[in-house]
Formats: C-alpha cells, sequence, structure tokens
C-alpha cells in the first residue's frame, strides 16, 4: 500500500463526527419523560409546570439513546415564564422515576439567576462555577482554584428575555467542561476529582421543582468526540 493512499485513509478516519439530531420536530421518539410535564408543542419540545400540575420532586426528560462521553452539545432553548429553573445533564445517571444525578448546565431565568453555571445535581458537590467563573475542583466541595474571568451581570446581559430564543452550547472533552450561551463564555470546569469526576453517561433536560414554568426546546444537535 502506498504512502499516500496510508495518509489518505488515516485523513479520513481523522475527519470530525458529524452532528446527530436528537428531536424530529414532531414527537418524543427517543425521549422518556413524564407526560404530565413533557410534550411537543408547535414543533418544539415543551416542559411545563402550572398551578394545577406541579412538582413533588425534580423531574427529567431523559434521551435514550445510549451513554455519552466526550462531546459537543448545541440547543436553542427559550423560557415562557417570569421564573423558570432548568437545566441540562450529562455523563448522568438514571435513578430511576424520572430521577437523575451528576453534571448539570444550569438554565434558569429569575429567582438566583444562576444562568450558565455548573452544577451537579444530586451528588453533593453542588456549585461546580456559577456564571463568570473558572475553576478546577475536586471531589466533595473542594475548590483547588477559581478564576473570575468576568462579572456575571454583564455575562446576563447577553442573554434575551422571557420568550426569547437563546443559543445554549456544553463542550465536555476529557475533564474540561465550557458552557456557552450566546455564544458568550458562561463558566468553565477542570474536574479532578478521583471519584466523582464522571466520564460518560446519560443526557436529559431538567423540570425543577417551584413556581410554574414553561420552558421550550429546539435544534438540539450532538457532536460525540472520538
Amino acid at each position: 500500500m502506498s504512502r499516500w493512499l496510508l495518509l489518505v485513509l488515516f485523513a479520513c478516519g481523522m475527519t470530525a463526527a458529524e452532528p446527530q439530531s436528537l428531536f424530529d420536530g414532531k414527537t418524543l421518539t427517543g425521549w422518556d419523560g413524564d407526560a404530565r410535564f413533557w410534550r411537543v408543542e408547535d414543533g418544539v419540545i415543551t416542559g411545563e409546570t402550572t398551578p394545577d400540575q406541579t412538582l413533588k420532586k425534580n423531574t427529567f426528560l431523559i434521551w435514550r439513546g445510549g451513554t455519552v462521553g466526550d462531546f459537543t452539545i448545541e440547543f436553542r432553548y427559550r423560557i415562557i415564564s417570569a421564573e423558570g429553573n432548568s437545566g441540562f445533564q450529562f455523563r448522568s445517571v438514571d435513578r430511576g422515576e424520572y430521577l437523575v444525578t451528576g453534571y448539570q448546565a444550569n438554565i434558569e431565568q429569575g429567582g438566583k439567576n444562576r444562568n450558565g453555571m455548573l452544577y451537579d445535581e444530586g451528588t453533593g458537590r453542588e456549585v461546580l462555577a456559577l456564571a463568570g467563573e473558572r475553576t478546577r475542583v475536586g471531589d466533595g466541595k473542594t475548590r483547588l482554584a477559581t478564576e473570575k474571568f468576568a462579572d456575571s451581570k454583564d455575562l446576563f446581559a447577553k442573554v434575551n428575555g422571557i420568550g426569547e430564543w437563546n443559543h445554549y452550547r456544553v463542550d465536555a472533552t476529557g475533564n474540561h467542561i465550557r458552557i456557552t450561551i450566546n455564544d458568550v463564555l458562561m463558566s468553565e470546569v477542570t474536574d479532578e476529582g478521583e471519584k466523582q469526576a464522571a466520564k460518560d453517561g446519560i443526557i436529559a433536560f431538567q423540570l425543577h421543582v417551584g413556581k410554574p414554568m414553561k420552558m421550550q426546546l429546539k435544534d438540539l444537535k450532538l457532536t460525540r468526540v472520538p
């Protein structure tokens, strides 16, 4: 086999993975969640709680396409309520009954306004980086280093408000995680935990216990990193 052909084959093998659409625009095929709170409305995924249909605990819409390790995901979201608390779960664990634990890229409007932070749901570690922070963390609540690279108020000013669409992106490669909204870096974490730094797991979206809220998702694209 010629050297030229070997180079061609090697280059083909290094081609970046193609983005995978996670939503057909019509149904929740491939997703699993409590139908009282999740549906497709006007061609977008919709999660909603109402005064008559409230949550007693957080609930999650889980993607049943397998586990994901290193990846980039991009999607658009909007919250159609004055307040709303949601999040994108990744490298997470399905605990049954639509309960998920693990890394969460927070999606929030109003309230404490922790949009764009990295949280560790249900593990005891909680906040790994707030908006405007670049951190190195260990197991538990150990912070090895924290750098404030931006004021959170300035970052939140780049996020569109009630009922407006925002572009959300999470990049997770090895132990390095970045969250951006509308192409603005919100938070960045290097997880050096020996026991709690997850390498892979399921992905899901959260509806949080609290005031009635409505959030919507569309244009979900997952790219796995070889």
